[in-house]
């Protein structure tokens, strides 16, 4: 203990960088245990080592404002700032800007006022006439309401058999590989609309998805009736549909365009 105190007099004295990198060691752990209680109550995408970072710019703070005269304990006044350190940090974290805040505490005091009066969990509807809104306008309010979670991507999701770590980015879709099944599904309607429909059938699909023109137009444009444009297009779609299922349409769209 005077060892310390002799410390903090030449570091106080003469500001030397030695000196206030051995109160550092000494001190350290302080930013632990706060970084540790804080972390115990929040979720566990917090970082524990993010928080300890924070923390470690309040204690160098601390260390350079402290004035061991004044009787109190080091400790006692480095934690407020090392704390405070970390709670900024929490807050640059939320990106939610105060107008979200704001109408997700508005939709809470809707919710319990409404479910003490009704006795029950009220219902989407009931949360909107208590707002005095229409149900268009509360779904904006509710959506305003709730903001995106940020996850880091780099974030453990789980640990596999061979202990081999799975982060978050290991999940996601990579969008720049074709999928097979629906590489199959294309090469299958391209080969039906070159093998399987006529000239004047092909000339439909173009000019009715591509060229986005109506039945008139196209009858006008392959001299056909308007009913005769209508019965190739309902017997084309209906080739597709068996050959496709649901998804002719998108298929088509993708393949034509």
């Amino acid at each position: 203990m005077e060892g310390l105190r002799h410390l903090w007099t030449l570091y106080k004295r003469d500001g030397n960088i030695d000196h206030r990198n051995k109160l550092w060691e000494h001190y350290v752990p302080l930013v632990k245990y706060h970084a540790q209680r804080i972390a115990a109550k929040l979720p566990a995408v917090v970082e524990l080592d993010d928080l300890t970072s924070a923390g470690c710019f309040g204690l160098m703070e601390a260390l350079s404002t402290f004035e061991p005269e004044r009787g109190v304990k080091f400790e006692t006044y480095s934690a407020r700032r090392i704390r405070g350190a970390i709670l900024d940090h929490l807050r640059s974290m939320d990106w939610a800007p105060r107008l979200v805040r704001s109408r997700a505490q508005m939709v809470n005091e809707v919710r319990e006022r409404v479910a003490k009066r009704l006795g029950r969990p009220p219902t989407e509807n009931e949360i909107a006439a208590g707002m005095r809104l229409s149900s268009r306008e509360h779904k904006r309010v509710r959506s305003d309401s709730e903001p995106v979670r940020m996850v880091s991507l780099s974030r453990s999701r789980y640990t596999t058999d061979s202990d081999k770590q799975i982060r978050e980015i290991d999940m996601l879709a990579d969008k720049k590989q074709p999928s097979p099944i629906s590489e199959i599904e294309r090469r299958d309607l391209r080969d039906f609309l070159t093998r399987r429909l006529s000239r004047a059938e092909r000339l439909v699909v173009m000019l009715y998805y591509v060229e986005n023109m109506t039945m008139r137009e196209i009858g006008l444009t392959l001299d056909l009736s308007e009913s005769r444009v209508s019965q190739m297009h309902s017997s084309i779609l209906a080739r597709m549909r068996a050959l496709l299922g649901k998804r002719w349409e998108d298929q088509l769209l993708a393949t034509v365009a």
